[in-house]
């Protein structure tokens, strides 16, 4: 009878216990791939932070050579206007020598007007010097020598820009010569940095493929950095739930081992009780007792009633009789 009870309850715990070992195994398991995951998503996060270290230290080198592109195309700019501008003085020029002028209406370029004021000024000057001019005429020519003055200062700012060859115009046709070679001056200056430009063109368009190959890498190395971490959140989504499981296995588990102990405390509670004698048993003395006491036949400290009447001896009146003294040493001496 016991040996098949204990058998019913350790069946379950068997079960319990070989089902709580499987789920546990499998949560193993699942950590282990996590942290594979985890690891994985580490070493691509490593990787994306080392090419976004590189594309930074690039895109700064990118930036040097855009600034120096963008010098270089300054230099284009500034060839390309002053070669214009030189070409502009030229046609003043020829169309000095051809003794043609602009129509009053048209608007000159302030090549050609700044050089026609400075003419004029110089004549105005040298009329006013050499010249007997009577106190108005003196009056008229100092007022229109320092109205072309200050449109000179105006023009100034445009002309200088541009570095303008100041030329002989009472030479015209040495004027010219000199005025092409500096345009053609000009023009080759601008060829030589286009050429620059070119080059470094090339170099922009390398450094630009080599940032984008880098960008591509960090965003390449970020989404599997993103795809592994989903991966070990849902595995680890996974563990949540199963733990969830392994902890009401153990839950029943440890109620079916306390319900065992319990049963075999009770058990083993009434075996020893069942074995005990009416001397060794304290219910079968306590009822003993109870009972002497309600008979009125026990009493603490002495004997009982009957025993005392019992062995009593009767009471003799009088004094006792003395009992004489043997002398034992009066037979010694006999003999």
């Amino acid at each position: 009878m016991l040996g098949s009870k204990d058998q019913a309850e350790e069946r379950p715990d068997a079960d319990l216990r070989d089902r709580l070992h499987a789920m546990e195994a499998k949560v193993r398991k699942l950590r282990e791939v996590r942290n594979n995951f985890s690891s994985e998503a580490r070493s691509a996060a490593e990787q994306r932070n080392a090419i976004q270290g590189q594309y930074k230290e690039h895109r700064e080198k990118v930036d040097v050579v855009l600034a120096e592109v963008k010098a270089i195309r300054s230099e284009v700019r500034m060839f390309k206007e002053k070669r214009n501008a030189i070409q502009d003085q030229i046609k003043s020029v020829i169309g000095q020598a051809k003794g043609r002028r602009g129509e009053k209406s048209e608007k000159k370029s302030a090549t050609a007007e700044h050089a026609q004021l400075k003419r004029d000024v110089a004549q105005l000057e040298n009329l006013y010097n050499t010249s007997a001019m009577g106190p108005k005429k003196e009056k008229e020519t100092m007022e229109k020598i320092k109205i072309m003055h200050r449109r000179i200062k105006e023009l100034a700012p445009d002309v200088e820009a541009f570095e303008l060859v100041a030329v002989d115009l009472d030479d015209l046709d040495s004027a010219i010569k000199i005025l092409k070679a500096e345009a053609d001056a000009a023009h080759q200056a601008m060829l030589e940095a286009v050429g620059r430009a070119d080059e470094k063109s090339k170099e922009v368009d390398e450094a630009f493929a080599h940032r984008d190959f880098l960008k591509a890498e960090g965003d390449r190395h970020h989404n599997e950095y993103v795809a592994l971490r989903a991966k070990a959140d849902e595995t680890h989504a996974k563990i949540d739930e199963m733990m969830t499981d392994v902890n009401k296995v153990r839950d029943e588990l440890n109620m079916a081992r306390e319900e065992r102990k319990s049963w075999m405390t009770e058990h083993n509670n009434a075996v020893t009780k069942s074995l005990k004698t009416g001397a060794e048993s304290e219910e079968v003395a306590d009822e003993l007792i109870s009972s002497l006491l309600s008979e009125g036949s026990l009493t603490f400290g002495g004997m009982g009633q009957e025993e005392t009447t019992a062995t009593s001896p009767p009471r003799r009146g009088g004094k006792k009789k003395k009992m004489g003294r043997i002398d034992m040493s009066a037979g010694r001496r006999r003999r």
